[in-house]
């Protein structure tokens, strides 16, 4: 699945309806299992409640939470996420990437994203660096950050 930095939801389609177009139209998945997968993502990602809003009805966390809904509606194993938290404040960037280390740690997902804030890149497992098209630099991380603070508390104590 795929998550943009812009979200790239329909504006004139409700939450559920953004999660299930694809299943439904290009997969052939009844509405009913559709709309069933669906609703249990949003109550994965903390939306339960916002199935039949539109889009700009939300704030852009909860807009990128439906962003990685619709990311794992066909039940891959890879998320590709393209600077998820570049449009988001710090809270939200927080509970994006917070997001983003549970599916990786608890369903085995491979996560992948693509950043350019130390912080985020900092509460990965893996940092590959990337200049001009080449790697230069690939190392894991020891010990990754859970949360935006710790992460910013590291780098002040360091100054």
């Amino acid at each position: 699945g795929m998550v943009f930095q812009h979200f790239e939801l329909f504006p004139h389609l409700s939450v559920i309806d953004n999660l299930t177009l694809a299943p439904r139209k290009v997969l052939g998945r009844s509405k009913e299992a559709a709309t069933k997968r669906g609703l249990d993502l949003l109550a994965r990602v903390g939306l339960s409640a916002h199935a039949q809003k539109h889009p700009g009805q939300l704030s852009g966390g909860q807009q990128q939470r439906v962003s990685i809904a619709r990311a794992l509606m066909n039940g891959g194993e890879v998320i590709l996420a393209d600077e998820p938290t570049g449009n988001l404040d710090s809270r939200s960037s927080d509970e994006i990437v917070g997001i983003l280390q549970d599916l990786n740690r608890e369903e085995g997902l491979t996560v992948v994203v693509v950043t350019h804030e130390p912080d985020i890149a900092a509460r990965t497992q893996r940092v590959i660096v990337t200049r001009d098209g080449l790697v230069v630099n690939d190392e894991r991380v020891k010990e990754p950050h859970r949360a935006l603070g710790s992460s910013r508390e590291a780098q002040d104590g360091k100054r």
